[in-house]
């Protein structure tokens, strides 16, 4: 809807200038044509210079000069002298036509001189007390013969100007909307499902008006989308199933090798280096059975096909079951753990599933002990900050690149090598505290420690 109204605004501005420039253009064009037609004073000034050029003799006749020859002869014009005292013709040029009158009257000067004779319209000029008489071609001039305006109408021309203009303008945007209105009744549709268009809407549009081509293009690029987005989710849905399909079929052979792994580990009878070996295959086994369960949540929250058991749930009891978790299983206290909350802390309480947010401070913890072998303190720690509550995970030990920081900051999920090793290892882990914390409203931050570690800020919007 807004991109209809600012179209419409647009075609208004183009319209009103255009309006502008040509009433300048017009009023200039005006102001010329009137000025050419006008700069000769409409006659009157070749009628004084006949006067000037017409010499009296001393027998008293009238010779014209060649100046004013000429000036007849360029004007295809004629001319008479009236004199005063009897109102008859005491010269005329050589080219007077026929018909033309030799006595005139008071009134048939009167006349005259504001029309025509025979048709052909004259102006007038005084040779002391006689009168000049010039007429020209029947098509040269046209004679406004009763040049009287009432007064009051003259004084009014602004305002009338003022009202022929808007008038004018007013007549000139209802013929513009009535014009366009078949062309904005077509685009409103148009521009309603352009807009719907990323919005994942369905969009239909009658196929009708002078954009019915438009409006067929964009019936078949949304059929095109909804088709592309009905395999997708097929193929979602299959990719979803497969991995569920196959995380449930590699747990019973898993938790065979597991068990009788075990079992061979604490066998009496077998060497300790067979020992050893069997240690090594229930390790692995172990993580084999935790990628295929962290590759399994994955896809479930992905695909929203995660069921989540909201419940109102405290960070701060969160943090510290996962804390106490790993400094339990620590044995060899190889990655001692601080508890870094202060103590007067108000409950930090959020609408959330217990199960996942303990999981996502676990992989964190977990991240930390797997990219350091070799032991590294780590600091787990509850903070309230403005309208947020922020768990930060922070471990001193070997840290991470800043390229694969980039990597991890910028794509979901990413493939990162181990510690000098050919084998890629897939970051999981992190791709599932993403996508837990996620799930509920929030966001997670990565950046190097201030121990020259890794540190993990898990963000939550407060209740």
């Amino acid at each position: 809807m807004k991109s209809t109204f600012k179209l419409i605004r647009r075609f208004a501005k183009i319209l009103l200038f255009s309006v502008i420039i040509l009433f300048v253009i017009n009023i200039l064009l005006l102001i010329f044509v009137f000025y050419r037609s006008t700069s000769n004073a409409g006659g009157w000034d070749a009628a004084e210079r006949i006067g000037t050029e017409l010499a009296e003799t001393e027998s008293g006749s009238y010779t014209l000069s060649e100046e004013g020859e000429t000036i007849l002869q360029q004007r295809n014009a004629w001319a008479i002298l009236i004199g005063d005292r009897t109102g008859d013709v005491i010269w005329h040029s050589e080219n007077l036509p026929g018909g033309i009158p030799l006595h005139y009257s008071a009134s048939d000067i009167s006349y005259y001189t504001r029309g025509y004779i025979e048709d052909y319209p004259t102006t007038t000029a005084a040779r002391g007390d006689d009168l000049i008489l010039m007429g020209y071609p029947k098509d040269m001039y046209w004679k406004h013969m009763w040049p009287t305006f009432d007064y009051q109408l003259v004084a009014k021309i602004p305002q009338l100007i003022l009202l022929f203009a808007a008038v004018n303008f007013f007549v000139i945007i209802l013929i513009y909307f009535i014009s366009t209105s078949g062309v904005l009744k077509s685009i409103k549709p148009i521009v309603g499902g352009i807009q719907d268009l990323p919005e994942g809407k369905e969009v239909y549009i009658k196929e009708k008006g002078m954009l019915s081509d438009l409006a067929a293009a964009l019936n078949s690029v949304s059929e095109k989308l909804r088709r592309q987005e009905r395999e997708l989710k097929k193929k979602e849905t299959a990719r979803a199933n497969w991995i569920s399909g196959v995380s449930h079929d590699i747990r019973t052979p898993l938790s065979m090798v597991m068990g009788y792994a075990g079992q061979l580990e604490e066998s009496t009878e077998l060497s300790e280096e067979d020992k050893r070996k069997a240690s090594i295959i229930r390790r692995q086994s172990l993580r084999i059975k935790k990628l295929v369960n962290d590759l399994n949540l994955a896809s479930k929250l992905e695909y929203n096909m995660q069921i989540l058991h909201m419940q109102p749930v405290n960070l701060i009891a969160i943090a510290r079951q996962s804390v106490v978790e790993h400094m339990n299983a620590d044995l060899d206290e190889k990655y001692p753990m601080e508890w870094n909350t202060i103590e007067d802390l108000e409950p930090c309480m959020i609408d959330g599933d217990k199960e996942l947010l303990v999981r996502a401070v676990n992989n964190l913890i977990d991240n930390s002990q797997a990219h350091n072998p070799k032991g590294c303190h780590i600091s787990v720690g509850v903070q309230a900050v403005a309208d947020a509550y922020h768990i930060i995970v922070e471990d001193d030990g070997i840290g991470i690149t800043d390229e694969k920081l980039k990597n991890l900051r910028n794509t979901p999920h990413y493939m990162m090598n181990d510690h000098g090793t050919a084998e890629p290892r897939h970051g999981l882990g992190l791709l599932i505290v993403q996508q837990i914390v996620a799930a509920h409203g929030g966001t997670v931050t990565f950046d190097h420690g201030s121990h020259r570690g890794f540190v993990a800020t898990l963000i939550f919007p407060a209740k």
